[in-house]
């Protein structure tokens, strides 16, 4: 028996928290700092690398990182080196995610299908490049910024306005010391996510994110306002393709440039005339993509994180998932992305019906009781037969829990019935 730690906050930690504390190898699931909803919460940061470190040698963890900020910060080479096992990417090859520039320019190197870009530092520069186009563009900070730091543009004013506020007004402070300008590309966008050692590949079921925080994909990016998997606008066929041509060639790319790519890789997908062309890479497991995907899970998640660590992932059997489909909906706090109350007690916790699961994000606990402390603060997840059943008991669990300020999309899972 192992104890593992899981390192965030949010409602990806506490499904994977959740799926991990299933398995019959692992003993004690800690949650470093987790929310109201995880348990054997650690009061750590998850950027207290030191903490954390400490932590996982007096407990004997097995260590697995939800987020993307210690993992550019180097928390896997930092326990490595310390002979802790841990589940993530090292920083060399955490930078797919944080730096977009570095990410654009290894596709480019590597022939990975991806829309044409420049690289500005310069907002003079970036504007007269953006005048020169006759097509529309995606501003985009090359560093961390919580999902928020790409605009998307539907006029050259559009973008001169992102220009202007990430190189001049600093919206997203030193990430935004440089931008990418690309080609807008419209179609479809699917999530892509796969677990690797370095060497080979396997994939995660399919799901498409809702990242706009209005229906009908209007108003500004989030984090992700809800998930569904599988998605029907990924069929076998072009699941290969991604597959090969995409993740494949990137893990064997990152290998061939010396650095060992172990974890999850995620590629968001935009799909053009059947062609699938990467919008950006996260080296860690998505937010809200999670909840779905591990509600489906029916293997042993450990085996396959301690493999992939091991690096004899190759050994395993193909993952094996449930036939339902599951669907996300993410209860968010008015206001968000801008700014929102907290602090507003949660009730209705206890009548989500069965089958159904509420994964914390933005919460705490105070008192017995559960407090609102976050943008994106629960995902009601729940399974169904068939994605208009699952979609319907989200719902419908998603309306029996309730605070002042409570806020969702109401169209969660809709673009897939189109498919159906």
């Amino acid at each position: 028996m192992v104890n593992v730690l899981v390192v965030g906050s949010g409602g990806r930690e506490h499904a994977l928290s959740w799926k991990l504390s299933q398995s019959s190898k692992v003993d004690t699931v800690f949650t470093a700092p987790g929310n109201g909803g995880t348990q054997n919460n650690v009061s750590i940061d998850v950027n207290d690398l030191d903490a954390l470190s400490d932590f996982a040698q007096k407990n004997k963890c097995f260590t697995v990182v939800g987020p993307e900020d210690p993992l550019a910060a180097g928390i896997v080479d930092k326990f490595t080196k310390l002979g802790l096992k841990i589940f993530g990417p090292s920083r060399g090859a955490a930078q797919l995610e944080s730096s977009k520039i570095w990410a654009k320019d290894f596709m480019k190197r590597n022939n990975i299908p991806t829309a044409r870009f420049e690289i500005f530092d310069d907002a003079k520069k970036a504007t007269d490049y953006v005048k020169s186009l006759d097509y529309n563009v995606v501003v985009k900070a090359d560093g961390l910024a919580a999902g928020k730091g790409v605009i998307v543009c539907n006029s050259n004013d559009d973008a001169i306005s992102a220009i202007d506020m990430i190189l001049v007004k600093k919206t997203f402070g030193s990430a935004g010391n440089r931008i990418i300008v690309e080609e807008r590309i419209d179609g479809i966008e699917a999530s892509y996510i796969a677990l690797s050692d370095g060497d080979v590949a396997i994939p995660m079921a399919s799901s498409q994110d809702h990242k706009r925080i209005f229906d009908g994909d209007s108003g500004p990016n989030t984090g992700g306002m809800g998930a569904y998997s599988p998605t029907p606008v990924i069929d076998d066929a072009l699941a290969k393709t991604i597959h090969d041509e995409i993740i494949e060639k990137t893990i064997h790319a990152m290998k061939n440039e010396g650095i060992s790519f172990r974890g999850f890789l995620y590629a968001g997908i935009m799909i053009r005339n059947g062609q699938p062309y990467v919008l950006e890479y996260n080296v860690r497991m998505g937010d809200p993509e999670c909840q779905p995907i591990t509600m489906r899970m029916d293997f042993d998640l450990y085996d396959y994180f301690s493999a992939c660590v091991e690096g004899n992932l190759s050994s395993l059997p193909a993952p094996a998932w449930k036939p339902q489909y599951a669907v996300c909906v993410v209860l968010a706090s008015k206001g968000y992305p801008g700014s929102y109350q907290k602090d507003l007690e949660i009730t209705g916790l206890d009548q989500v019906p069965n089958g159904s699961i509420v994964f914390h994000a933005g919460t705490k606990k105070l008192n017995e009781k559960i407090i609102s402390d976050g943008g994106r603060v629960l995902g009601v997840t729940a399974l169904g037969d068939t994605l208009d059943s699952a979609i319907k008991n989200a719902y419908l669990a998603s309306e029996k829990v309730s605070w002042p300020e409570k806020y969702c999309r109401k169209d969660i899972g809709q673009k897939g019935m189109s498919y159906l």
